[in-house]
Parts: C-alpha cells; sequence; structure tokens
C-alpha cells in the first residue's frame, strides 16, 4: 500500500502553474537548524532550483546544505591553489589534497541526492519534467517584463 500522496504529471497543466509558482516563491530558505555561511549561499541557490521545488524534503535539505558548503570549500581552495601554485618548492600544494578530498566528497553528496530524490518522490523522467517547466518558467519571466506574472510580495 502506498503511503506518499499521488504526485501531479509534469506533463499537467497543474505542474506548470506550480512550476510558474515555484519560480515566484524564489529558491528554498534552509531548514532552520541548517546554518550557511555568507559564501554558501549561491552554491544552496543553484542546488535547490536544480530539482522542482515540491521534491525536497527536510533530509534532502540537510545534504544541500553540507553540499553547498563543500562547493563553497572548494573554491576557496581552488583559488589558494590558482594564487600560490600547483607546485610549492618543487611538491603538489597541499590544499590540492584538500580539494581533492572535497571534490569527492561533492560527488558522493551529489549522487545521495539524486538517489534520495528517486526514493522518495518517484521516476527521474518526472523530476526531470518538472524541473524543465521550472526553467522554462524562469527564462519566460526574465524575458518579458511587458506582462505581469506571479509575483510573492513579502
Amino acid at each position: 500500500m502506498k503511503l506518499t500522496p499521488k504526485r501531479v504529471r509534469s506533463d499537467s497543466a497543474a505542474a506548470a502553474v506550480a512550476a510558474v509558482q515555484a519560480v515566484a516563491l524564489g529558491p528554498l530558505p534552509p531548514p532552520k537548524h541548517v546554518k550557511l555561511r555568507r559564501g554558501d549561499r549561491p552554491f544552496w541557490n543553484a542546488i535547490v532550483t536544480a530539482r522542482p521545488r515540491d521534491t525536497w524534503t527536510d533530509s534532502d535539505l540537510c545534504l544541500a546544505a553540507s553540499l553547498a558548503r563543500c562547493q563553497a570549500d572548494i573554491e576557496t581552495l581552488q583559488a589558494l591553489v590558482d594564487d600560490e601554485g600547483f607546485l610549492i618548492e618543487g611538491k603538489p600544494h597541499p590544499a590540492c589534497e584538500l580539494l581533492e578530498k572535497a571534490t569527492r566528497r561533492a560527488l558522493a553528496i551529489t549522487r545521495a541526492i539524486a538517489v534520495n530524490t528517486v526514493a522518495t518522490v518517484g521516476r527521474r523522467a518526472d523530476i526531470a519534467n518538472g524541473a524543465e517547466l521550472e526553467r522554462q518558467a524562469r527564462a519566460d519571466a526574465a524575458e518579458d517584463d511587458l506582462i505581469p506574472g506571479i509575483r510573492l510580495i513579502k
């Protein structure tokens, strides 16, 4: 017996409306118990807008925060290696090992989020179709200033 509610078909009018509403709401905020640093926020926004808004669970959002922090750390480490050079006194920069570990961690978290998504919300095709609807709604909203769209008023 299935306990989760039936999901809206990704090719339906209801899914298109949900996509426009999701774009108007902007990226999901992190859960209250999760802290992000200032430099993590651009990565967080990119991660949580990569999937349809209604497919995120609290546990997925915790992993997304870990991924955002990890990606910010990767950028910091890469900038350090770029500034100081790959080799220091003929040896690999100490940050290179940390950079490799952080990259592997980011890939593992990315896989974990994808696996959890399939396990908790359904088929990959439905998720991909929902994500495409949101991307199209975002592009449409950016292109047309003359026709008002749905906007969240705070």
